[in-house]
């Protein structure tokens, strides 16, 4: 049985962490099936990604029995792999949504809250696990929640590691929807559709504007935005857009 198993329908990519009896927490074999998933989902021909577990778990991080060794160097377990999942999924020049079907917990957190938008289960729950065993966040959580939530928040939760059911998750904005029984992946898989529909270069762009935005001047941001204006205009999407428009008609993006 794949750790990680990729299935493709049109442009959308749908990457499943399958260690449903561990509840898909990653071993040395899941991190190297992970990263292939990520090489495969930077294909052009994928124009949208949805990221979703197996069985009743979402992804509760690292399996720990991988560390029971006392002279484990966890910081080149992060260094090597799991930071390379964070920037995998960031750098991803397309849409990327996490179907989060159930637990997710420690660096689960971390990968939901790398991907764009995310859907969650009404049964899901959010578990930032790190303190609960004297750790703390990692795999990016320090960096992206704060930028989801404000660093207030964000630090009053990581430093609990309390549970965070799927409706609070929807009123704090940390998930976008929340589907009902076991809808959730089928509803990514079509938000994803819609998106892949879309120009999706421009949508990369968008992306990289908004990952900008918190570090940068308004002088700078507005000189990002004038350069990735101009690659815009320069994309097939735009010149069938501004068609489109001109000819009254639907516009037939290509993602190019």
């Amino acid at each position: 049985m794949a750790e990680v198993e990729t299935t493709r329908e049109g442009s959308v990519l749908t990457i499943t962490l399958n260690r449903p009896d561990k509840l898909n927490a990653f071993d040395a074999a899941a991190h190297e099936a992970f990263a292939r998933a990520l090489g495969e989902a930077g294909d052009l021909e994928v124009r949208a990604v949805v990221l979703t577990g197996a069985g009743r778990g979402f992804c509760v991080g690292q399996d720990l029995g991988e560390l029971r060794d006392g002279d484990r160097d966890v910081a080149a377990l992060l260094r090597t792999r799991w930071n390379r999942h964070a920037l995998g999924l960031r750098g991803l020049e397309k849409p990327v949504l996490a179907a989060v079907n159930g637990a997710a917990a420690g660096a689960g957190v971390s990968l939901a809250c790398a991907c764009d938008i995310r859907l969650a289960a009404d049964g899901a729950a959010f578990v930032p696990a790190f303190v609960n065993v004297g750790l703390v966040p990692d795999t990016g959580g320090s960096w992206l929640l704060p930028r989801l939530l404000g660093p207030a928040r964000s630090f009053e939760w990581m430093s609990s590691g309390r549970r965070l059911a799927a409706d609070e998750a929807l009123a704090w904005g940390l998930v976008s929807e929340v589907v009902e029984g076991d809808g959730v992946v089928a509803r990514a898989q079509e938000r994803a559709a819609e998106l892949a529909a879309l120009p999706t270069k421009a949508i990369a762009m968008t992306k990289r504007l908004f990952e900008r935005a918190a570090s940068s001047r308004l002088e700078e941001q507005l000189e990002l935005e004038a350069q990735l204006q101009l690659a815009a205009t320069r994309t097939d999407d735009f010149a069938e857009g501004v068609a489109a428009f001109l000819e009254k008609r639907d516009p037939r993006f290509s993602g190019r």
